[in-house]
């Protein structure tokens, strides 16, 4: 072979290797998302583990996100707090540690000064309601601590109930029962002559074989899923708080993506605001039967009385929400209206 033929040959390796590792740079880059024909993968990190309801919620986003983008985005979820935890979700998806994070705004205290009013019992029905009337003020009154972020989805419990190993049916039978709570719940319980013990929920189980506290007062899918109700005997049919759920995304991962995933995106929003809250009151309806068949669950109803009697303590509790928000140059006032009119709303 002449020296000519061999340089031109050895010059065509060289381009086929740039070709290559040109071809291989663009095809790694790919991953992060940004081209309108690229394979994008975001990340997306829960607190809770992956039989939670809101995780259902992030599984039926993620499935429904890679069907209408025909493929083209891919979620990996991180359950059970093994990429960020509640304390942190926030700030590791403000970092990039996630591109994705969803936590409940009521483990922020002093974070969400109106939500902490739409938290507070405001005559909820069910889920499927609160999560529109939440969904609905955060859009409406934007919270200061989301401004960076893009929000996602946002949804909410139904009204926690007082879950005990004794009947409670009155004040007195409240006074001083020690029960687990979280978040909104303290100063509510505490009007009411509870002896309020916060405490994770995943403490809950050991906590009531061990007497440590005497009840749990959450939403109640935990009867089963936790199968709290082995322990806990009765509920009592008085509705509480609400934790409030909101999904929210980096925004130079959200400004980062196509405009075609943007949309689907966007169409996703309320709709898993709608499918959470059914989803968790159908679940619900099932772990009570659940409960009440399998282990003799007892709901203890209230008398008209009484539940008026609860309604006036737990009054000033609302109304010094709303004054904390005005104070903050908030309008506390309006909003609490607002909350109102979107109940009636939604329970038509």
């Amino acid at each position: 072979m002449s020296f000519k033929k061999k340089f031109r040959m050895k010059a065509l390796v060289v381009m086929s290797a740039a070709m290559v590792s040109l071809l291989g740079a663009c095809s790694s880059s790919s991953s992060s998302g940004g081209g309108d024909d690229e394979k994008i993968t975001l990340s997306y990190a829960f607190f809770a583990p992956d039989n939670t309801f809101p995780a259902v919620q992030m599984k039926k986003w993620g499935e429904e996100l890679e069907k209408r983008t025909d493929g083209k985005v891919e979620v990996d979820m991180f359950f059970g707090g093994t990429l960020l935890e509640a304390d942190n979700m926030f700030d590791g998806v403000s970092n990039g540690t996630a591109d994705i994070g969803l936590t409940s705004t009521t483990y922020e205290p002093g974070r969400f000064p109106l939500l902490e009013i739409s938290d507070l019992p405001n005559g909820y029905p069910n889920s499927e309601v609160a999560s529109q009337v939440v969904a609905d003020l955060i859009e409406e009154y934007p919270p200061e601590a989301l401004k960076d972020f893009k929000v996602i989805t946002a949804f909410a419990t139904e009204p926690a109930y007082i879950q005990s190993t004794k009947s409670i049916s009155n004040l007195d039978e409240l006074s001083g029962t020690q029960l687990r709570i979280s978040g909104a719940l303290t100063p509510v319980m505490e009007v009411l002559g509870a002896a309020p013990v916060g405490m994770a929920q995943s403490e809950v189980p050991e906590a009531l074989q061990t007497a440590v506290v005497d009840g749990n007062v959450s939403s109640r899918e935990v009867l089963k899923d936790l199968k709290l109700a082995e322990y806990v005997k009765f509920v009592t049919d008085y509705p509480l708080t609400i934790n409030t759920f909101v999904a929210v995304m980096n925004k130079d991962k959200w400004e980062s993506l196509p405009e075609d995933v943007k949309k689907v995106i966007d169409e996703l929003n309320g709709e898993m605001t709608v499918f959470t809250g059914k989803y968790l009151d159908e679940h619900t309806a099932e772990s009570m039967k659940w409960s009440a068949d399998e282990q003799g669950l007892k709901v203890v109803p209230l008398t008209d009385e009484e539940s008026k009697i609860w309604d006036e303590k737990i009054k000033p509790v609302q109304e010094a929400a709303v004054k904390k928000a005005e104070k903050q140059g908030l309008p506390g006032a309006e909003y609490r209206d607002r909350i109102n009119e979107l109940v009636e709303q939604y329970s038509k």
